[in-house]
């Protein structure tokens, strides 16, 4: 677990657009059970979520098109909350930060670690207000 006070301004940055904190598996499991679209954001203490995920996260939240819910999980933080929200993307392996759009529970984007780092926050943006177009 990370020091608390390290990653509040991190925690800050995705709250402050309006995003709710999952801290148990419960949390997450009624979040999921919710119907319409939801997404959930893996925070991260690393710097492509500094860089890229949480700048583009707020860029596509300013979309016309985005999801009934946003929620997010921090890794290293609530362990129990980040597993159980990867536990819904399965077969595809955790990574950090991830963010997961779904549609009445079912996952239909994913963006992984893969997909954020090394990448621009405005083309990470673009990727999700796309899936937010087709699925919101």
């Amino acid at each position: 677990m990370y020091d608390p006070e390290l990653v509040q301004p991190m925690r800050d940055e995705v709250t402050r657009l309006g995003v709710k904190e999952l801290k148990t598996a419960q949390d997450v499991d009624t979040a999921v059970q919710k119907p319409g679209t939801t997404l959930i954001f893996v925070n991260s203490v690393c710097g492509c979520a500094a860089g890229g995920a949480r700048p583009a996260l707020r860029l596509a939240l300013m979309s016309a098109k985005k999801p009934a819910n946003v929620y997010t999980v921090f890794a290293g933080m609530e362990t129990e909350a980040t597993q159980k929200a990867r536990s819904y993307w399965v077969p595809y392996r955790p990574s950090s930060p991830q963010i997961a759009l779904m549609k009445d529970g079912k996952l239909v984007k994913l963006l992984q670690r893969q997909d954020i780092e090394g990448r621009d926050p405005a083309t990470i943006a673009k990727d999700l207000t796309s899936a937010f177009e087709q699925h919101c």
